[in-house]
């Protein structure tokens, strides 16, 4: 019903009255509020299902994009990684060197006690040192990497995640069987989700475990062609019609395509297989949960069911106290260590690297040179990014921090400035062939939901030399 219908129907409650000479007319304070609030509840109601049917779509310059990615790895290192302690290494009065045991790898100084195998692995990945986050509070920053932009702007609070819109754009690519969810979330029930688009775009979380997805079958049912199938016929039959143009929204829609998106991953092989694995298989990865995370990764890639984007989380890295005591930096780096190196030799060995495009971040760095009096380091604006896969020139490093990697020496790049999580987004869209000054006009606000904000006046894009 359109809004104009409903505000007619409204009036129609109330019979028309006649008044005499000098009587005003006079309605109740509940009646008004109640006419004023239909009047704008219908309108919003109406130029959003307007905007949302037939969403205007611009982009605001001509770009080349990368298009070298079929499928992106995301890797979030929540808490924030000591970034001269790892990837970007600089000793200080303070470095246990029999701990780093730092040695010279592919012309780089590595700390070999802390990342043993990814050193190995350095001709293989491109490291950016140039990167600066533009927050130091972690809940906003972390925001803030994942859908690459402020999060206390204007559209902050609704805006998605970079999955997300990878998902909507590459919905039109999905073929008829693949019922994998386009966009992933592994260990990552705190990540952000789809923002103000559709609920089809929206992350499946889910954190792994060897017996797979729950609730894949129906135990009344051990094939789903009996009792679970006749319940299911009939619960459509029941409120199907009610999932269909509600006048609820977009609600009871999205719930529809949650029930046959559920559907279409119960009883079958390839969800078995792809979200199960082996003890032994676990075992390469590191045996943690953020190992089977990046084993998970894989078999869903590899199954090829129209996943596209997988986000991983791994936290914490909050070092503010005895950051080299075992259980702190030592620990969660041997995790990381474990799970990456074995993901992306195995994505290098099924050819799976050529056509995926690996990156790794935090939200900000930590502070550099002496430790806190509490022996740890606090939140710094500094950090790195880890790119590989995809076509990404291995081996590389682009920009530079100065002698206590405080902050940026050389750039690196052709911009000519800091790396910015709104730069690490455009190039996630750009290696997926996606036009990354995209403008979208189907927000709520009706402002027009920018890809990357600020794309259009050539202020933030993709780091190209990656591939050069």
């Amino acid at each position: 019903m359109k809004g104009k219908e409903k505000l007619e129907k409204l009036l129609r409650r109330r019979p028309h009255r006649h008044y005499t000479l000098g009587e005003k007319p006079h309605v109740s304070r509940r009646f008004f509020f109640e006419l004023a609030g239909a009047g704008l509840v219908c309108s919003f109601m109406e130029e959003r299902s307007l905007a949302q049917s037939a969403p205007r779509v611009e982009t605001l310059a001509n770009v080349t994009t990368q298009n070298s990615a079929k499928n992106v790895i995301f890797i979030l290192l929540a808490g924030a990684p000591s970034h001269t302690d790892t990837f970007d290494y600089k000793r200080s009065a303070d470095t246990p060197l029999d701990l780093l045991k730092p040695e010279t790898v592919n012309g780089l100084t590595w700390p070999v006690g802390l990342l043993p195998n990814l050193g190995g692995q350095l001709g293989d990945v491109a490291l950016v040192r140039s990167v600066r986050a533009w927050a130091l509070v972690h809940s906003l920053a972390q925001t803030w990497t994942q859908i690459g932009r402020n999060p206390a702007g204007v559209l902050g609070d609704i805006a998605p995640n970079i999955g997300s819109v990878v998902s909507l754009e590459k919905a039109a690519e999905r073929t008829l069987g693949q019922v994998f969810p386009s966009f992933l979330a592994l260990n990552s029930a705190g990540g952000i989700g789809e923002g103000y688009f559709s609920s089809a775009y929206a992350p499946f979380r889910v954190a792994p475990s060897t017996t797979g997805l729950r609730n894949t079958q129906n135990p009344d049912d051990a094939t789903g062609t009996g009792r679970f199938a006749q319940r299911y016929a009939l619960m459509s039959t029941l409120d199907g019609p009610l999932r269909q143009d509600s006048p609820l929204g977009n609600g009871p829609g999205d719930m529809d395509e949650f029930y046959q998106a559920a559907k279409g991953m119960m009883y079958n092989p390839a969800v078995t297989a792809a979200f199960s694995y082996t003890a032994d298989e676990s075992a390469r990865y590191g045996n943690t949960s953020f190992g089977n995370a990046c084993l998970v990764a894989r078999k869903v890639l590899a199954a090829n069911q129209g996943t596209r984007f997988v986000q991983i989380t791994l936290g914490s890295w909050d070092h503010h106290t005895n950051i080299y005591a075992a259980a702190n930096l030592p620990a969660m780096c041997t995790t990381l260590d474990n799970g990456v190196s074995a993901l992306l030799a195995d994505l290098k060995s099924n050819g799976l690297l050529k056509e995926t495009l690996v990156v790794m971040c935090g939200e900000f760095g930590r502070t550099v040179g002496p430790l806190t009096p509490n022996a740890g380091r606090d939140h710094h604006m500094q950090q790195f990014a880890m790119f590989a896969g995809a076509g990404v020139t291995g081996g590389k490093v682009i920009g530079a921090t100065d002698e206590t990697g405080a902050s940026v020496a050389d750039p690196g790049w052709s911009r000519q400035r800091e790396v910015r999580p709104e730069d690490i987004e455009a190039t996630v869209y750009s290696a997926l062939g996606i036009n990354w000054t995209t403008v979208r006009y189907d927000d709520p606000f009706g402002r027009g939901f920018y890809y990357v904000p600020n794309s259009g006046d050539d202020l933030y894009g993709p780091v190209v030399e990656l591939w050069g």
